[in-house]
């Protein structure tokens, strides 16, 4: 009996130790790579070794998992024999399935769209014209729904990769799961700091032999981002902000721990929620919401409409939201993101947004470039 409770302990005693070493089991120290510095990205591991890079994606659900490994081979060289597991993709990539137009956007800035053969989701992305006209033109093929694709239309186009988001409990990929084509699972959505997220740019960027290219950039995004968060924590305003729209019944709220609550804090924006422990959305009702900030100085929203909002319209879809503080004092900015590339870019250039928010509620600070997202509402 002694020697089970041992036993036990030592198990409990590893799994703790585990659970407290920042990425977890999922990421073992590599012996004779060497490991490129990710200072934010905390689901990521890129590891150069001899004819080969090995890049760990760690489960965001659990943490103690890896979720998929990659082993990146120069497609002009033999595959190296005694390969560590994980599905072997050869780069550059020629012929990619993109899902996302975030990710197809991050391409067209690595000037890296000729790698790509087909996308899924067509209609969302109105913001990319020259995919749009790549698609009429025959040179990228439309592979339908990504909730559903056109498994032929994948067959014909023969990818040397798919570019897709994981979910959690998802149940796989179907049928292109028995293609044999590498499955990219781009888990870059799950990082929780605005930085996190942009890094990962530089493991896409391998793939299309855009290594210098991503890197650079992403260089540039942090210096960015760090002079503007040095700027608002000089500033002597501290407003306070309501984000969003009602959704039917339901206003959800960015979590404490969210992406968009980590740009808020760096911002130096005042949230009412800013101590929840949440990383995704919270789930609210217009009551709750009214009563932790209904106060709030600036209030600031997105939607996707053909023409765009008034105030007029804000009232007549809800007529609570007249009670607002920033309703009656005409302080509202929203972002109409189908006529801006709000969602394509944000996720890897958050200096961008960073930019927006500073000069919305720190007014003060001048000669900031104008705004990139949001305007004034009518």
């Amino acid at each position: 009996m002694k020697h089970f409770l041992l036993s036990a302990n030592i198990v409990i005693i590893s799994l703790l130790f585990a659970a407290c070493s920042g990425k977890g089991n999922a990421f073992s120290s590599p012996t004779d790579g060497q490991t490129q510095s990710l200072r934010y990205a905390e689901n990521l591991l890129i590891v150069e070794y001899e004819g080969y890079t090995k890049v760990d994606i760690r489960n965001p659900w659990d943490t103690l998992r890896t979720l998929h490994t990659y082993l990146l081979v120069d497609s002009l060289q033999p595959i190296p024999e005694h390969l560590p597991q994980g599905t072997i993709v050869r780069t550059p990539l020629s012929n990619a399935l993109i899902y996302s137009s975030v990710h197809l956007s991050l391409l067209q800035q690595l000037d890296a769209t000729h790698c790509v053969g087909g996308v899924c989701d067509l209609q969302y992305f109105n913001m990319l014209p020259k995919v749009q006209q790549a698609v009429i033109n025959g040179r990228i093929t439309d592979c339908g729904s990504s909730m559903a694709p056109d498994v032929e239309r994948i067959i014909d186009l023969h990818p040397d990769a798919i570019l897709l988001s994981p979910f959690e409990n998802s149940g796989g990929y179907g049928t292109i799961e028995k293609l044999g084509i590498p499955l990219i699972e781009c888990a870059d959505y799950m990082e929780t700091s605005p930085l996190g997220r942009a890094e990962w740019m530089r493991f896409y960027g391998r793939l299309v032999g855009k290594t210098a290219e991503a890197d650079s950039l992403f260089a540039l995004v942090e210096k960015n981002y760090y002079a503007l968060t040095e700027r608002a924590s000089q500033a002597e305003s501290r407003l306070k902000v309501i984000p969003d729209l009602k959704t039917g019944s339901t206003w959800y709220m960015p979590g404490g721990k969210s992406y968009i609550a980590g740009l808020y804090r760096d911002a130096c924006i005042e949230y009412a929620f800013a101590d929840d422990t949440h990383s995704g959305s919270v789930p609210l009702s217009f009551e709750a919401v009214f009563d932790k900030v209904g106060d709030a100085d600036v209030w600031i929203f997105r939607y996707n409409r053909e023409q765009d909002m008034t105030y007029a319209d804000l009232a007549n879809d809800f007529v609570g939201y007249t009670g607002l503080k920033a309703y009656k004092t005409r302080n509202v900015y929203a972002c109409n993101t189908a006529k801006v590339a709000y969602y394509e870019e944000i996720p890897f250039r958050p200096d961008y947004l960073l930019s927006d928010l500073i000069q919305l509620f720190h007014p003060e600070i001048a000669d900031m470039g104008g705004l990139h997202y949001f305007c004034k509402l009518k």
